[in-house]
């Protein structure tokens, strides 16, 4: 059985670099599959991937593109604050609803005119 502490040490890993953020999800992705399917958090018609999109402003060149299982999405989420200072409680509160509540599709959408990003978080 897959526990909590595993997919931590894979975030860690990811978060202190010693990984790239796919091969992170990778090994999340194995994990999931050595899991029974009953035990999945959230509804089984709803969303598997939570997808962070950020592009560049000015070139409209995607700086980041990355997907994870919605089953990893709480610690996830406590990591991604780091990254995204902007992004605060209230936000992350809303997209774990939509997760909940089986939504597909973006959740998120903001601009950041100071450091020229675009971020959107999608449910797919």
């Amino acid at each position: 059985m897959v526990t909590s502490e595993e997919r931590l040490k894979i975030l860690n890993l990811v978060q202190q670099g010693k990984i790239s953020p796919q091969e992170g999800i990778r090994l999340l992705e194995a994990l999931d599959k050595s899991q029974p399917s009953f035990s999945r958090p959230f509804s089984a018609g709803g969303p598997r991937w939570l997808r962070v999109r950020i592009t560049d402003t000015s070139t409209g060149k995607t700086r980041v593109n990355v997907r994870l299982p919605v089953t990893v999405l709480n610690a996830g989420m406590k990591m991604g604050a780091r990254f995204s200072p902007e992004l605060d409680r209230e936000q992350m509160s809303d997209i774990l609803k939509a997760v909940r509540a089986g939504e597909i599709g973006q959740v998120l959408d903001v601009y950041n005119d100071k450091d020229g990003e675009h971020v959107e978080v999608l449910l797919e």
